[in-house]
Order: structure tokens, then C-alpha cells, then sequence
């Protein structure tokens, strides 16, 4: 992982660049995220193509979504950039990153899901913090869809840590069940998974590894954590933090089965353990996380999850 490129702090007020690398959006949930932004005093910016619809699953071609993106960070007038949604299409332009420009003009990214692979190639390449948080489409068009004080706490580069009241839970003690260390990193398993064997595999040594999917069975969880651990990619690794794992459950199953697969998968692994965190694919108030910066995972009494340093140059 490349040195933290930190951006400058979003001040209230400041304008934010909206693109689709991915798929598009609802239009009117895109009307209802730009509603919510402008009430909460930031000023959101369309890019050029981000409302386009095509060609098949894409809001618009590469080209299209590339030029937005670049675009958008280059903009002097925005200071944080943010995604309509996932969906699917952004492994599209991975290869066409411009990383000089990027790094030279750095900024607050907003996403998770499909945009998995863009944050951590900007962040294993230029050392970019990604902010896994809430995207305009996906969680802003909802009235609690986002977790406040995470996103304006990682936006004015404001310690703070997250527990129990945002669904963090321990689901296994590490051996000596103190509090570990490492940099945060992650985002969406599949997309993680889907990363192996290709340029941008995901760099987890010695990372508090964030994992978290939607609509997954609990088999299919654990064929993708056994995937990452037979490439080796969890060697290393000082602890494991997973999302709320929505809709993860197969029809008539046991209401354990998750976890049990979890663990089953996770077999020997020696770090903490947790589970539940809101952040990514969520039922209510999306928690931002900023990965790239140092953290700490508590299982004692309950599970805490300390971000340690800022993600923003303050």
C-alpha cells in the first residue's frame, strides 16, 4: 500500500461531485439523494454523463464514466467526490485510471459495493483513503439511510469509533482477547474475490480487514472466504470486522447458519473476530468507514471498532 494521500477537509457547505461509474440510478431516487445533500448544506454537482442509462447494465460507456470521474476530481470547485450507486461496470475502468490526475487534485471518494476495486486501486496505488459510506442513490434518497455523525466526522477529519450502536458485535474473542492494531481495509467480499489473479488484487497484510456483501448465502460466504484464504490473502491479516451481511440467510435454514459458516470457514484464524457493523449494504444508517488509516478493534466486553487517525489532511 502506497503512503496516505491525504485530501484536504469538506467544510459545510462545500460542493460535491456526483458520478456513476457503474450502473444508474432511479431518477427519482436521485432527485430525492440531491434533496438531502442541499438540506444538510453541501452543494451536489451532477457530472455530465450521470444520468445516462446505457449501453445494457451502464451508466454510460467507460469512456463516458472515466471521463466523469477524472473529471470531477480535477473540478477545483468540488471537494469530495461521491457515486450514485453500485451495481455493476466499474472493473470497466480500472485499467483506464488516471492516477496523476487523481493524485494531484485528491479528494473524499465516496462508495462501496461495485466501486470496491476503484477504491482500493486508488489506495493501493496513489495511498488515497477510501471512504466506504454512503453513495447519493443508494442511501441518501432514504430518510435514516445515513449515519450521520460517521460521515460528517470523516469529513472534517474528527476522531471516532463505532460499537454496539451501530450493530458491532463480537462473534469471536482473538486468543488473547486484547485490543488489536492495524490499518482498516476492505469493502465488498465478492468484489474483493472477484479481484484475485488480476493486476489489482486487494493488498490485506496486516490490515483489520472490513468484509461485507449483500444477498449471499452463507455457502456462498463461505466459498469466497475460503477463495481469499487460499490465496493467501489472509495471511497476515490482525483481525476481521464484518458488515451487517444483509439478507445473507438461505430460505428454511437455522438462524445461526451465517455465523456458523463464518466460522467454519475461518477456522485457525487467531485475530478478533466481529460482526454486524452497518456500513456498505445496510437496512438503515450507512456508517462510513475510512480505509487506509490506522485502527483499533476492541472484543472484550463488547466490540468497538477506533478509527486513530484522520482519513483527511486536518
Amino acid at each position: 500500500m502506497a503512503r496516505l494521500l491525504k485530501p484536504p477537509p469538506v467544510a459545510p457547505g462545500a460542493a460535491i461531485g456526483i458520478v456513476a461509474p457503474a450502473s444508474p440510478a432511479q431518477p427519482e431516487r436521485v432527485e430525492r439523494g440531491l434533496a438531502t445533500l442541499r438540506d444538510l448544506g453541501f452543494a451536489p454537482k451532477l457530472a455530465p454523463n450521470a444520468r445516462q442509462s446505457a449501453p445494457l447494465y451502464f451508466a454510460g460507456t467507460p469512456e463516458q464514466r472515466l471521463a466523469d470521474l477524472h473529471a470531477v476530481f480535477a473540478d477545483p470547485s468540488t471537494a469530495a467526490v461521491m457515486t450514485l450507486r453500485g451495481g455493476y461496470g466499474s472493473n470497466y475502468l480500472l485499467k483506464g485510471l488516471d492516477l496523476e490526475t487523481i493524485a494531484a487534485h485528491p479528494k473524499p471518494f465516496f462508495a462501496y459495493s461495485d466501486l470496491t476495486g476503484l477504491q482500493l486501486r486508488l489506495l493501493d496505488e496513489i495511498g488515497l483513503p477510501a471512504f466506504h459510506g454512503p453513495m447519493l442513490a443508494a442511501d441518501f434518497h432514504l430518510p435514516n439511510g445515513v449515519h450521520l455523525d460517521s460521515f460528517r466526522a470523516a469529513l472534517a477529519g474528527e476522531p471516532y469509533a463505532v460499537g454496539p450502536a451501530e450493530g458491532l458485535r463480537i462473534l469471536k474473542p482473538g486468543k488473547t482477547q486484547s485490543a488489536v492494531r492495524g490499518t482498516l481495509y476492505g469493502g465488498c467480499l465478492s468484489i474483493l474475490v472477484s479481484l484475485l489473479g488480476t493486476p489489482w488484487e486487494p493488498c490485506t497484510e496486516g490490515t483489520l480487514l472490513f468484509l461485507e456483501d449483500t444477498a449471499a448465502k452463507p455457502h456462498q460466504l463461505d466459498r469466497m472466504i475460503w477463495q481469499l484464504r487460499s490465496a493467501r490473502k489472509l495471511d497476515g491479516v490482525i483481525g476481521i470486522v464484518f458488515g451487517e451481511m444483509l439478507h445473507c440467510a438461505s430460505p428454511g435454514a437455522p438462524p445461526g447458519l451465517l455465523e456458523d459458516a463464518i466460522l467454519s470457514a475461518l477456522d485457525g484464524f487467531d485475530g478478533p473476530i466481529a460482526i454486524g457493523l452497518r456500513s456498505g449494504h445496510v437496512s438503515r444508517e450507512n456508517v462510513t468507514l475510512t480505509f487506509g488509516v490506522e485502527a483499533e478493534l476492541t472484543v472484550a466486553a463488547e466490540a468497538r471498532l477506533n478509527l486513530l487517525e484522520p482519513a483527511v489532511a486536518r
